[in-house]
């Protein structure tokens, strides 16, 4: 498919996809501006080596330039001082709002893809792709910037979004294993620059690390008219830094519970005095160990950027990263008797105990990708983009682990699993803005392609596995060697045409969206040579209304949709069905001064086709049960979110959610039972107050309460996890205030679970997890 058109000298063609094919097949993706004859190509395509897929490396040309007559050399000299002139005021222009991130400085005007200071965001590209005012978005978006994240020491993307309204993060407690957040109940997808970050099976799943982004956002409700398949619940949209027109130079070290030792460098800033090119370098890592024994984390992240300008109207940012993680977690399911219930004898099973064995679990991921970003505005008019990423995530795993329920005596299975995903996500944009009459119009056409290859080869056994005494327990008994389960491949490829209008009439702001996807989804089943294709098609549709008032309150109403594909299949080997959604949602949002909004919302939403656990639990895959698919649930709650700087002391942020999530249509006994993991309630109110002046002056004092309600144990609603009210607490000194030879240094501590309190996070059927006991992590950070 290729799309070209002429404006003026500009000739484009956008787009060329073939078929990618990352195990064997021929592709490619190519971006072409020609001015004049002269062209500035970029592409990528696929390797057919069998060792695996490469890309070839982006190159980005320069327009030859045209043969000149014999001038003067001052004449060339004040051309040349005039292009740097020119370039040295992109930072006014659309171009230098797309490359300022993080250190640009104080008193920028603020890009929805860039740094905010401070934490109240007021501009974002994840509802609408385009770069638009919150409060005139017709959708609740919750943006956490990265003041936050390291004013509140979140030590990943899920933690991040503890006092965020219509999230239930956090949910495997004190296994991480995964960053996975449920959003108005619904497991949501997570995007890296509006990029789908793809995830199959049960242990490809890519995390992020947080010091890496400038700002994590969460879409509430569906959002596949802009991004195809996506959770009807909503998208957790991560924001990558990028590089910054000004120097900016970060470093940290961190210590703290479990012989925390953690450090990170981000350094930015152009390279040539022109600033035509700009680079960002940031990386960090960690070896923390864990309130479980004989578990820890280890984490090396490197992400290297680049952008070049070649004028005010182009930006072309290569964007890369690497992350390995040695030791990524550790899977410690435990079962309701001796953690919600106390067993025999009163006793309860202790947080430090490990249900698995030392000596042979592991959890070994590996992240690399590389990819780009590329901007061109031709006028007031139109403004084409093209993004593009390729991933690759290899996850090696190991695990024994608890299939009875019985602590004193608790009976185990082995399981292991080597998976491997490759992944390529691409999209592309038109955007156009114009005057139709008293119709003021953004309107937004795209093609966006994804393709993913996820094999991955399962063991496990239960037999001849030795028990072990939560109370008394006993490593390094011989262990079976598991025999193979499954040995899958699939291969999941979608195309997207979509088209969305923000239509402006005084205080009205409507949004029409409409998308039509084709996903090919082929699983094959390597033990017997067998494959079983899958095709589905979906048009998905938005239609939102907002009327803003002067005095910044702006109610809106909405309804969306969404569509999708689900990687993965049931215990016999099936592919699953795509899900459906609906969604009706009004709300209001209210931002008196730039500094403060505030947003309310209700929603009544619906998903067809929802994954629930096998109800036969001999059914076991990679250790944890299967899933089927039994029918329709329902989601309908309440969220109210509010954030404000007060003043240049004290900051506030509030929120507060309800959430009944109910199985509607249903094949087994939980029909009309309420899901198990999302609580009615939930609650979090938190809040800085820094002194300026006196004797007081640089240090700040925060604390928060995060409450979360209690939830259904399992889905029979048989039992309820207890409600549990946590409490945080943080320091910070600006030393600057000691002296100017102390300038840009800031001491922090913060502590998590201030109490200590022992509780139980989450239970499904499978088992309960514990929650995260108390953490303390004191922070020294120099920025210059």
């Amino acid at each position: 498919m290729r799309s070209r058109w002429k404006l003026g000298k500009w000739q484009v063609g956008i787009l060329e996809v073939g078929r990618w094919r990352l195990a064997g097949a021929v592709s490619s993706v190519v971006l072409t501006i020609v001015s004049g004859g002269a062209a500035a190509q970029s592409s990528a395509a696929g390797s057919t080596a069998g060792a695996g897929t490469e890309l070839v490396p982006v190159i980005v040309q320069a327009s030859a330039a045209p043969k000149r007559i014999n001038t003067s050399s001052a004449r060339s000299r004040n051309a040349a001082r005039a292009r740097a002139a020119a370039r040295a005021s992109v930072a006014a222009s659309a171009a230098a709002a797309a490359a300022a991130g993080a250190g640009a400085g104080a008193g920028r005007k603020e890009s929805a893809f860039g740094h905010v200071d401070g934490m109240v965001a007021t501009r974002s590209g994840t509802g609408t792709k385009t770069d638009t005012p919150l409060i005139e978005t017709p959708v609740a978006i919750s943006v956490v910037t990265q003041d936050q994240i390291q004013a509140q020491g979140a030590q990943s993307v899920s933690q991040a979004v503890r006092y965020t309204s219509g999230v239930r993060a956090e949910a495997q407690g004190a296994d991480a294993r995964f960053d996975q957040i449920y959003i108005r109940g619904f497991l949501a997808d997570q995007y890296l620059d509006s990029l789908r970050l793809m995830n199959a099976s049960i242990f490809a799943y890519p995390i992020i690390e947080p010091f890496n982004l400038e700002r994590v956002e969460i879409l509430h409700g569906p959002a596949s008219v802009l991004y195809g398949q996506a959770s009807p619940g909503g998208v957790v949209d991560l924001v990558s830094k990028r590089p910054t027109l000004e120097p900016y130079h970060e470093m940290f070290v961190s210590t703290g519970s479990y012989g925390r030792a953690q450090a990170g460098v981000d350094l930015s800033g152009p390279i040539d005095k022109n600033k035509e090119f700009l680079y960002r370098f940031t990386a960090s890592g960690f070896d923390v160990g864990s309130q479980v024994n004989h578990t820890g984390y280890q984490r090396v992240s490197i992400a290297p950027s680049l952008t070049w300008r070649p004028d005010n109207q182009t930006t072309f940012t290569v964007l890369g990263t690497y992350q390995r993680d040695p030791k990524a977690g550790f899977f410690n399911l435990l079962p309701a008797n001796g953690t919600v219930f106390p067993a025999a004898g009163g006793a309860k099973i202790p947080t430090s105990f490990y249900s698995g064995e030392p000596g042979f679990d592991k959890t070994d991921r590996t992240v690399a990708s590389i990819g780009y970003l590329f901007e061109h505005r031709f006028n007031n008019v139109l403004t084409v983009r093209q993004n593009l990423r390729y991933m690759d995530n290899s996850t090696d795993f190991a695990v024994v682990s608890p299939t009875g329920s019985n602590p004193f005596s608790l009976s185990r299975g082995v399981y292991t699993t080597y998976e491997t995903l490759r992944s390529l996500a691409l999209d592309n944009q038109g955007e156009f803005k114009f005057k139709a009459g008293p119709l003021d119009h953004t309107a937004l056409l795209g093609i966006d392609y994804r393709n993913s290859v996820d094999t991955a080869l399962n063991r496990g056994t239960t037999t001849g596995v030795p028990a072990i005494n939560a109370f008394d327990p006993v490593y390094g008994l011989p262990l079976p060697t598991p025999p193979v389960t499954s040995y899958n491949r699939q291969r999941l490829e979608q195309v997207g045409f979509y088209g969305q209008d923000q239509v402006k009439l005084g205080g009205f702001v409507a949004l029409l969206g409409l998308r039509y996807d084709q996903a090919d989804l082929n699983t094959d089943n390597l033990l017997a040579s067998t494959t079983a294709p899958k095709s589905d098609g979906a048009l998905t549709k938005r239609a939102a209304l907002l009327y803003k008032f002067d005095n910044g309150v702006a109610p809106y109403v909405q309804y969306t949709e969404s569509f999708q594909p689900r990687l993965g299949t049931n215990f016999f080997g099936q592919a699953f069905k795509p899900t459906r959604g609906q969604q009706e949602e009004v709300g209001v949002k209210y931002q008196p001064d730039p500094k403060t909004l505030l947003t309310l919302a209700a929603f009544n939403l619906e998903q067809q086709n929802v994954l629930t656990p096998d109800p036969d639990p001999t059914h076991i895959i990679g250790g944890v049960r299967s899933n089927v698919q039994t029918g329709k649930v329902r989601s309908r709650g309440v969220e109210l979110e509010g954030k404000s700087e007060i003043n240049r002391n004290l900051t506030m942020l509030g929120a507060y959610t309800y959430t009944e999530l109910v199985n509607t249509e249903s094949n087994t006994t939980n029909l009309g039972k309420r899901v198990p993991g999302i609580p009615l309630h939930a609650a979090s109110l938190w809040a800085d107050y820094t002194f300026h002046g006196g004797a007081l002056d640089g240090f700040g004092l925060s604390g928060g309460v995060r409450y979360l309600g209690a939830a259904p144990g399992n889905s029979l609603n048989t039992f309820d996890v207890p409600a549990t009210t946590l409490f945080d607490l943080g320091m910070h000194y600006d030393l600057a205030a000691l002296g100017p030879q102390f300038k840009g240094f800031l001491a922090s501590v913060n502590a998590t679970n201030l109490f200590d309190k022992t509780y139980v996070e989450v239970c499904q059927d499978t088992g309960c997890y514990y929650g995260l006991r108390r953490n303390v992590i004191a922070t020294l950070r120099y920025k210059w």
